[in-house]
């Protein structure tokens, strides 16, 4: 089953950008995506009805109040939270798991250790080991190569009674692995560990679940799912109460309030609201396309076809029946079933134009892999950044580097050359797109 979701690309006015005479196609996705006019407007809605801080006895400022408190709602119900209160806002994910690591670390003495992976964006790795300081040791697990997956028995090996927190990424930002997180917080709960995982690029892939999960944090952002830069971070109650913050004397020592040190970007945080609408909103066309076909019986969220799940499938929620249209909860299950359905295809299209062109090399898991629609490649006789170019004077715009994938880029030894180039699939996408950036591509590597 496909999905077609190109009728979303009238909401997106930064795609009528020209470069050199042509449309612009936006493949950067994975760097932060595209923002809908129903975002914009509520950013700027928000400027003109509600702009004030918050807490006050005034219109605007319960304005600011019940915006916050309909985006923490909002959030809980993409990540399957048990509460609003568990939802807390931030500048972004780093700042956030900065704030994490430092309140958790306080607990932490000489001789405790902390689980990272080699696979992870350094904003789930610095945090961590900047504890060091404290005489904590931050035991790093090895990556398979040319796989790009983490060494799970490696893994099994570094957690022991002396782990305090384990700490991944849910999907890696660079190569698009995705993690048995489920099975990590598992695993770090059976020695009395924490487990936070990096969503930020699985984001704006697929359904999460977090009380299915059973993680104690979750970081992500929501610039990365169609919305402004502002992070979040969830913390499951008893684990978010437990937390020892710092903060200021009158900031309130209850979760979510305990980690948002001084003024939330109040604005941004009402495109929240309108970017997770928008996902949700999404599932429209997967309900119809589903109630379309000969004789079936749509009630809400539809999966792919019987059979082996694919990486990621979205799967109703327990407390939040697909069945049921009005729940917000479901109208996102079903908006994440269609986003893959859409970008699956599109993802298996590019994947096999790549391994055509010749002295193109594609790191990490095939199109059918455990991974999100995201490849990083690179061309030989031609640095990373050169390709960039070629391409964005095109009108394509990709991303070269190491996207703060240190670590593994140095791995895969590609540290010195540059990196690699890196591509992504997004609900705007096309395929008349995806075969413009393989001809191109084509074309700079024959040069």
């Amino acid at each position: 089953m496909h999905v077609d979701l190109s009728f979303c690309r009238q909401e997106f006015p930064a795609l009528d950008i020209r470069v050199n005479g042509r449309m612009a196609a936006y493949f950067d996705g994975p760097g932060g995506t595209q923002v809908p006019t129903r975002v914009i407007e509520a950013v700027a809605r928000y400027y003109r009805e509600a702009n004030a801080n918050c807490h006050g006895e005034f219109a605007t400022s319960r304005r600011t109040d019940e915006t916050i408190t309909a985006a923490r709602q909002a959030v809980a119900d993409m990540l399957g939270a048990t509460s609003p209160d568990e939802i807390a806002f931030g500048p972004n994910m780093t700042t956030l798991n900065f704030a994490l690591s430092r309140a958790l670390g306080r607990a932490l003495t000489p001789g405790d250790e902390i689980v990272i992976t080699d696979l992870d964006h350094e904003a789930n790795r610095g945090p961590w080991q900047a504890l060091e300081e404290k005489g904590v040791v931050v035991r790093p697990v090895r990556v398979n190569l040319p796989e790009c997956t983490p060494d799970y028995d490696d893994l099994e090996r570094a957690v022991t009674a002396r782990t305090r927190v384990v700490a991944l990424g849910y999907a890696s930002n660079a190569v698009g692995t995705i993690n048995d997180v489920k099975r990590v917080a598992s695993l770090a709960h059976s020695v009395g560990a924490v487990c936070v995982v990096d969503a930020v690029h699985y984001a704006p892939h697929g359904a999460i679940d977090v009380r299915d999960i059973g993680c104690d944090f979750l970081l992500c952002s929501a610039y990365k799912f169609s919305g402004p830069h502002v992070g979040i971070l969830y913390g499951r109650r008893d684990a978010f109460e437990r937390l020892a913050t710092y903060k200021v004397r009158p900031q309130s020592p209850r979760p979510p309030h305990k980690i948002e040190t001084g003024t939330l970007n109040h604005e941004g945080i009402a495109g929240v609201i309108e970017a997770i609408e928008f996902i949700a909103d999404l599932g429209t066309a997967l309900r119809q396309q589903a109630a379309a076909l000969p004789g079936s019986v749509s009630k809400g969220a539809a999966t792919p076809e019987a059979g082996a799940p694919q990486p990621g499938a979205v799967q109703p929620d327990a407390d939040h029946p697909a069945k049921d249209p009005a729940s917000r909860r479901s109208r996102i299950l079903s908006g994440f079933a269609a986003i893959e359905l859409h970008e699956r295809p599109l993802f298996a299209m590019l994947m096999d134009g790549l391994a055509s062109i010749p002295g193109v090399t594609v790191y990490g898991l095939p199109a059918d892999g455990k991974r999100t629609p995201t490849v990083s490649f690179t061309v030989a006789g031609r640095h990373p950044a050169d390709v960039a170019r070629f391409l964005g004077d095109r009108g394509i715009f990709v991303w070269h580097g190491d996207f703060y994938a240190t670590t593994l880029i140095e791995r895969l030894g590609l540290a010195e050359s540059g990196g690699v180039v890196r591509v992504g699939i997004a609900p705007y996408t096309t395929s008349e797109e995806v075969g413009r950036l393989l001809e191109a591509l084509k074309e700079c590597a024959s040069k």
